[in-house]
């Protein structure tokens, strides 16, 4: 039976609902050879190598369609999602950008335009999609929880407990909303705890099924002051997740150990040919996560000659592009040699390109991914006129605020905790006699006594005149992916200084640990 170009069209749509790839590449070749001149055909052909993960193969494909029919969002939007994949950044967000505006009623490329904004850190170019997306079609339940997600990062609770909780009544049983809907503000009784102990009572799921409600339960406990409860319910957490993962904490502590054998003093004073830096100067604000850098980088981006690119993993990508690995992953051993040995101008052009669509006008950008105290002396070497700025943290606070979140997978036992925090101090002590006064060091406990004068004196070292609306940090309307996304909208407060002494006694295996590695704990 001949079919006409509709018909066959049709078919292949049919087939990508059932994702009966096979089927969508032979209706896809079949149009490309009949029908030449549709875009369709390439299109079809640019999702089935998109199934099979080609990315470089679908990226032809679709631009193939779209050199047929300019006005083909849906390979445009395809095209972007498959640049990401490819790490190439600046080529996903330039399509965003030319092809949003026609996007208006098609709530599937809108969610999907709105992901790929996340994907590139852009939560506030995203929202709106997100908006018109549940507008469009608000009863896809996908379209909800991102639209969640993203209020989330943008500080709008009410928004976000909306939707949470309307996903929460419709699916009780599915954990993670649980979990989100958790860390939206602190709780006053225990309903939602009854109604999680409840799911864990129905369910009777192993430990790693529960993960989700595990760290839920224990943040409300905590809000309620019932430290052994909450205590328990963080330990099950992190217990559950050392049951199913593949995970030694000696392969990230011989990494910090490799990092001061590569880049050391003499390594940084080797002579480099001139790097083609940026008019802009970088701020890095590293420190171990949960020490106070998002309060710092909302600080300082709200002076009006510093803009925020919020956390990036560009410093790992181009380290890893050096070492010849590619990819974003955590860096091994083998990577720091290799990217050590390599010319230092690969790091600084591969950041600078890969950052560049993120930024402004300002004359100074922060980058405050936590974990680029790892990456202190590429960068330092890299970029001359860099700013670096390393938070500290009293040990058990940092240490206990860590174990407490789902995303570091050294902190999910206090005795893998322990060890980490010895040798990333370590790594620190480094770093301040590696790069002397280049490193400016602040604590969280003295911003936190005296906002004023610590804002003053890093606006100083930034080489900025102070500016009255750092002290106002939490009317600072920018997105914020971190695990503070909501803390720093508020102002300035202690009330998570010397938390973890209500968990003193569960935490004394650490606090005797680090004492005997000579940190002080008191």
């Amino acid at each position: 039976m001949q079919y006409d170009f509709g018909q066959l069209s049709q078919h292949a749509r049919h087939a990508v609902q059932r994702k009966d790839w096979a089927n969508v590449h032979a209706i896809a070749s079949h149009i490309q050879v009949n029908f030449p001149q549709q875009a369709e055909g390439y299109f079809l052909a640019g999702l089935a190598q998109k199934a099979a993960r080609r990315p470089a193969q679908a990226i032809q494909l679709f631009a193939q369609a779209l050199s047929l029919d300019s006005k083909r969002y849906d390979a445009a939007i395809e095209k972007a999602s498959q640049h990401l994949v490819l790490l190439q950044h600046n080529e996903c967000h330039a399509l965003l950008t030319e092809y949003e505006t026609l996007l208006d009623n098609s709530p599937l490329y809108l969610d999907m335009a709105a992901n790929l904004y996340t994907g590139l850190g852009l939560h506030s170019n995203a929202w709106p999609l997100y908006q018109r997306a549940n507008v469009l079609q608000s009863d896809v339940d996908a379209f909800k929880a991102n639209y969640a997600a993203c209020a989330v990062l943008l500080g709008k609770v009410s928004e976000a407990k909306e939707k949470y909780g309307a996903l929460i009544q419709k699916y009780p049983k599915y954990q993670k909303h649980h979990y989100e809907y958790s860390k939206l503000e602190a709780v006053k009784d225990e309903r939602h705890i009854k109604q999680m102990l409840d799911i864990l009572a129905q369910t009777n799921l192993s430990a790693d099924k529960n993960i989700y409600l595990y760290y839920a339960l224990a943040k409300e406990y905590e809000d309620l002051g019932q430290w052994d409860n909450a205590f328990s319910f963080y330990k099950k957490a992190g217990d559950a997740v050392l049951s199913v993962a593949n995970y030694r904490v000696e392969d990230e502590i011989a990494v910090l150990e490799q990092i001061q054998v590569s880049c050391t003093k003499a390594w940084l004073e080797t002579s480099n040919p001139a790097i083609n830096e940026s008019l802009k100067t970088p701020i890095f604000i590293v420190g171990l996560p949960r020490t106070g850098t998002t309060l710092i980088e909302r600080i300082a981006s709200s002076h009006s000659q510093i803009e925020s690119a919020d956390e990036t993993f560009f410093m790992q990508m181009a380290v890893r592009a050096a070492s010849g690995e590619g990819g974003i992953h955590d860096p091994s051993v083998s990577t720091i040699k290799s990217a050590a040995a390599n010319k230092i101008e690969l790091v600084a052009n591969t950041y600078l390109n890969a950052i560049k669509y993120r930024l402004n006008n300002s004359p100074l950008f922060i980058d405050k991914y936590p974990f680029n105290y790892l990456y202190l002396g590429f960068i330092a070497k890299a970029f001359p006129n860099a700013k670096i700025v390393y938070l500290k943290r009293h040990p058990m606070d940092a240490c206990f605020a860590m174990f407490k979140q789902s995303f570091f997978k050294f902190a999910y036992s206090l005795e893998d905790l322990g060890k980490y925090y010895v040798a990333q101090e370590k790594l620190r002590q480094h770093w301040q006699s590696t790069l002397g006064e280049r490193l400016i060091e602040l604590n969280y406990e003295d911003m936190v006594a005296d906002q004023e004068g610590q804002t003053r004196m890093l606006l100083g070292k930034l080489g900025v005149e102070f500016e009255q609306a750092c002290l106002s940090f939490e009317l600072n309307p920018a997105s914020s992916a971190t695990a503070s996304t909501l803390q720093v909208r508020e102002k300035i407060h202690s009330r998570s200084v010397g938390k973890w002494k209500h968990f003193k006694q569960h935490l004394k295996p650490l606090q005797d640990y680090l004492q005997r590695h000579g940190i002080i704990v008191d």
